[in-house]
C-alpha cells in the first residue's frame, strides 16, 4: 500500500460523464483521493452523500474530492445523479489504480472470497505526495477524519 510520504501515484480513469480524469490535473492544490467498494450500497451512500453534504467544507481547504470504485462508468452515473453528489466519482473498471495504491484486496462475506476496493482515503498534497492514509474509514466517520487530516496538512498561514 502507498504509505504517507509516498508520491502518489497518477492516473487516469473515466469519471461519470465518462470524461478522462488524470490526478496530475489536480497538482498545486491538495486532493482527497477515497476508495470506495461498490456504487450504491448503504455505507458507500453514506460515505458519499457526507462528502456531498460537506462539500463547502472541503472548498475552504481547497481540496478537490474525488470517489473511485471499480464500478462501469454507468454505474458510477447512476449514483452520481441519484443522489445528486457535486464531486466526481471515477470508474476503476480494470482496478488499477486501487492495485497501483495497494487497497485492491481480497475480502469476505457470508463466506464468501472476492476481491474489492478497500475503504480507505488518501489526503494527497499539492506536491502529490500522499499526506495521510486513512484505512478502513466507517463512512459516517469520513469527513471529520479526512477534514481534520486536510487542516494538519495544509495548517493555515499566519
Amino acid at each position: 500500500m502507498i504509505e504517507q510520504g509516498n508520491q502518489a501515484p497518477d492516473f487516469e480513469v473515466p469519471d461519470q460523464d465518462g470524461r478522462a480524469v488524470k490526478l496530475s490535473d489536480f497538482r498545486g492544490t491538495p486532493v482527497v483521493l477515497f476508495f470506495y467498494p461498490k456504487a450504491d450500497t448503504p455505507g458507500c451512500t453514506t460515505q458519499a452523500c457526507g462528502v456531498r453534504d460537506h462539500q463547502a467544507d472541503y472548498a475552504k481547504v481547497g481540496a478537490p474530492v474525488l470517489g473511485i470504485s471499480p464500478d462501469p462508468v454507468a454505474k458510477v452515473k447512476r449514483f452520481h445523479e441519484k443522489f445528486d453528489l457535486n464531486f466526481p466519482l471515477l470508474a476503476d473498471e480494470d482496478h488499477a489504480v486501487a492495485e497501483a495504491y495497494g487497497v485492491w484486496a481480497e475480502k469476505s462475506m457470508y463466506g464468501r472470497k472476492y476481491f474489492g476496493n478497500e475503504r480507505t482515503t488518501f489526503v494527497i498534497d499539492p506536491d502529490g505526495r500522499v499526506a495521510q492514509v486513512l484505512r478502513k474509514v466507517k463512512p459516517a466517520e469520513h469527513d471529520a477524519l479526512v477534514l481534520k487530516a486536510l487542516q494538519q496538512a495544509s495548517p493555515p498561514a499566519v
